[in-house]
């Protein structure tokens, strides 16, 4: 959000922020919509912006572990429970 608030042009961040929940909702009206990324992860990319997150379902929950950028290390987040 930072980044996006320091732009060029700062309604970016409210854009990242609608984009992202928009796509945190739909994981949470229908886990399953999502690829797996690894074991119990699933991976969901964000359209319009380079990051993604990912989350696992846990019981009649989503539990989303990270959102991140694309070029982030592959393993940062993953050791969230």
């Amino acid at each position: 959000m930072d980044y996006y608030e320091k732009a060029e042009h700062p309604e970016l961040a409210d854009d990242f922020c609608r984009e992202l929940r928009g796509f945190m909702q739909a994981a949470a009206q229908q886990p399953g919509r999502y690829h797996f990324f690894k074991g119990d992860l699933r991976r969901v990319n964000l359209k319009r912006f380079p990051y993604h997150f990912l989350y696992r379902v846990v019981g009649d929950c989503v539990r989303i572990l990270v959102v991140r950028h694309h070029r982030r290390h592959p393993g940062y987040g993953l050791r969230r429970k």
